[in-house]
């Protein structure tokens, strides 16, 4: 794109040459005229009232950039985490969406409907980010229903359940 405008700049710049407006050669349109460069240019130099780099500079050799961190947290303590799948796989949700047994999503009794949680296995130490979309569990004892994905994301499958760490995220 930058190629054609350039040259129609030049095109343009042919047109405006004197002797060539308006004449053409034969049945060829107006003359075109390649411009030649010298290839020399003025040679590069240094501002000679260059300040020196003051505290505020950033020497990029040493610069280690700040680690961001998740969004802020509000723990929700401990719990017992289950999951459900293929049984409810396809099924309305509690928030009127399906039920989809692949994705990161969860049900709580008490949290707002897209409350993201993160759930955390203490025993392994991995975590998952979850969407609350469903109200339960309504087994006594626990916390927190996860999906299959989510479950199987921590480690929670092989046991059917886990104590886990929650976290509310902002």
């Amino acid at each position: 794109m930058a190629n054609r405008a350039f040259r129609s700049i030049l095109f343009l710049a042919a047109l405006a040459l004197p002797g060539t407006a308006g004449h053409s050669q034969g049945n060829e349109g107006p003359a075109f005229v390649q411009p030649t460069f010298s290839g020399d240019f003025a040679p590069y130099r240094e501002l000679p009232d260059a300040p020196e780099p003051g505290p505020e500079a950033v020497d990029l050799e040493t610069f280690e950039p700040p680690i961001e961190e998740g969004p802020a947290a509000t723990s929700l303590g401990s719990g017992i985490a289950s999951y459900y799948g293929k049984r409810f796989h396809g099924r309305p949700t509690a928030s009127g969406e399906r039920f989809d047994m692949h994705g990161y999503t969860a049900a709580h009794r008490t949290l707002p409907f897209g409350s993201r949680v993160q759930v955390t296995n203490p025993s392994t130490g991995k975590k998952v980010v979850v969407r609350i979309n469903d109200r339960g569990p309504f087994t006594r004892g626990r916390t927190i229903d996860l999906s299959r994905r989510a479950a199987e994301d921590i480690g929670l499958i092989a046991r059917g359940h886990g104590t886990v760490e929650l976290a509310l995220l902002d």
